[in-house]
């Protein structure tokens, strides 16, 4: 497994050690970099094209899309992106753009979608995650692990679920799922979550996309991480992110 970083601040950083935590990467490459460490899987990256994935924590990814793009090699960023052009440019290439690989649009979609494969018929689904920001004063409760907490929550558009987002101070971050499903056995609420230091949640994100894709998980074109709900969430896990879950059944 060969990846490309470009990192632009601590969430690439982060990233980085991450990924070479994983024992099926044989090289990390540094966009434009010279490496520092004495690794030898470390190499600096002028050529995309001997990389199964490039990724990228800039503000602006465009300029690594585009660069991924002409070398036929498939790009992870961690902003989200809406450009249906990329779409058709990846796809006529077969490669993948996964855009979004971040806490609000991977690790929390991922885990709605997760609790939401396990079965019976779905009643009820709410996702949550915090943002930077002053804390609100009134909103939807939102039961976060701790050290976040509970919080107030707003609600924010989604096609798929109801979504909350809850502002927070300081350097801890979360996300939240609630899926109440109908079964045999009964009515049952189960609630995932997670919450750490916020850029270590986001570094998570993503290098669990760049493994995801590397891996193959997701179809060509433009994805979001949900699409691959399952393989997001295990590589997410496999790199060390903890989920605090709790169920309650309702006997019919």
């Amino acid at each position: 497994m060969r990846i490309a970083l470009e990192h632009t601040g601590e969430v690439g950083l982060r990233a980085g050690r991450i990924l070479l935590a994983e024992r099926d990467l044989t090289a990390l490459g540094l966009v434009d970099r010279t490496p520092r460490r004495n690794d030898p899987r470390l190499i600096q990256a002028d050529d995309l094209s001997s990389f199964e994935v490039a990724i990228t924590d800039a503000a602006d990814p465009e300029p690594l899309i585009r660069r991924a793009a002409e070398a036929g090699t498939s790009c992870v960023v961690w902003q989200e992106i809406t450009r249906a052009d990329h779409d058709a440019e990846y796809g006529l290439r077969a490669t993948t753009l996964l855009a979004g690989a971040n806490l609000a649009s991977g690790i929390a979609p991922s885990l709605v979608a997760h609790e939401t494969a396990r079965g019976g018929t779905v009643m009820d689904q709410i996702v949550a995650w915090t943002e930077p920001g002053k804390p609100l004063r009134r909103g939807e409760a939102i039961p976060f692990p701790d050290p976040v907490g509970s919080r107030w929550a707003k609600p924010r558009s989604s096609a798929k679920w109801r979504a909350f987002a809850a502002s927070v101070r300081g350097e801890w971050a979360g996300a939240m799922a609630r899926v109440t499903s109908a079964t045999g056995a009964g009515v049952i609420t189960r609630i995932v979550g997670v919450a750490d230091l916020a850029p270590h949640l986001e570094a998570l994100a993503l290098a669990a996309g760049a493994l995801a894709v590397a891996r193959d998980a997701y179809p060509s074109g433009l994805q979001r991480a949900d699409t691959a709900a399952e393989t997001f969430l295990a590589e997410a896990l496999n790199a060390g992110l903890g989920v605090a879950s709790y169920s309650l059944r309702e006997s019919s």
